[in-house]
């Protein structure tokens, strides 16, 4: 699928809950940092390299509809990055994801909930505004409640040399200090049929949403499994902060995934936003089916 055909959204129902995936852009990864450590003539074959050993990643931000809440997980990347970011991430800063939001009928001052699965710029960019002129930093999702694991927070605010590349302030600590960001202790359900689950691994407060209804779940995964080329075990980014951590939390998902047929919703996956995982009997390899979108 090629940049002008990942445009979206795309919606699904579960149970009595509305889905649609919504995308902030496309952008671009180094494909060693994004497979971590899988030889490149593996990966390669699923996600081409350009000549500068960039693979195109998806932006998607997944909006639900559930009993009257509206709630938004992930917010992408945002307009507060600086130049030479959207350069090396190939981002092009005219395409607007409110915009489109308000586009697909989702108007930011109607949204109740906003989940950051974790507070990399990628993933909350959107959670505020800076003002053109002034430079005034405020939600862009005025009445939500945002949430955010409290230890996700505390890294984020160490500006580590190993990963302070990845964290813009503005982003969240506003929020933090005006109230409308909660920082969470751990997993909990935040609305009934609303759930948040720790899988540290990509980085040590990093938490997957569950959405449950009438006897169906879907699974936002965030960079626990990034993609659906991210589905074996062993295949972790370069970015994750304990590896081993992620390789042990992505075989405790992926088993509960096939067992219960949950539908699995991915962050940056360029070609399938959702989908469901099966396991091989013989190999115990999991198999991904794309959903229809």
């Amino acid at each position: 699928m090629t940049e002008l055909e990942w445009t979206g959204p795309w919606h699904r129902r579960l149970g009595a809950a509305e889905l649609m995936v919504l995308t902030d852009r496309t952008y671009h990864l180094d494909g060693g940092a994004f497979f971590g450590v899988v030889p490149k003539p593996l990966w390669n074959r699923h996600a081409p390299a350009d000549e500068q050993n960039r693979v195109r990643a998806g932006l998607n931000s997944l909006i639900v509809r559930l009993n009257g809440a509206l709630i938004v997980i992930e917010t992408g990347c945002g307009n507060k990055l600086n130049e030479k970011q959207m350069r090396n991430g190939g981002v092009d800063p005219r395409r607007d994801y409110l915009k489109r939001m308000a586009a697909a009928g989702i108007d930011p001052g109607r949204v109740d909930v906003v989940i950051n699965t974790h507070l990399h710029y990628d993933h909350c960019g959107w959670n505020t505004l800076r003002h053109p002129e002034t430079g005034a930093i405020t939600a862009a999702f005025p009445q939500a409640r945002y949430y955010v694991q409290r230890r996700e927070w505390e890294h984020a605010r160490e500006q580590h040399e190993r990963d302070r590349v990845s964290y813009l302030p503005e982003n969240y600590d506003p929020l933090v200090r005006s109230g409308q960001m909660t920082l969470l202790e751990g997993g909990r359900e935040l609305l009934p049929g609303i759930t948040v689950e720790c899988w540290p691994g990509h980085t040590r407060g990093l938490q997957g949403v569950l959405i449950r209804s009438q006897g169906q779940t879907a699974c936002y995964v965030s960079d626990l499994m990034p993609t659906h080329w991210h589905l074996k075990p062993s295949w972790v980014m370069g970015f994750d902060l304990y590896p081993l951590e992620s390789i042990d939390n992505k075989h405790r998902v992926l088993e509960r995934a096939a067992r219960e047929h949950w539908l699995m919703v991915f962050t940056h996956d360029p070609e399938h936003v959702w989908g469901y995982v099966e396991r091989h009997g013989a190999s115990g390899e999991y198999l991904f089916t794309p959903a229809s979108t």
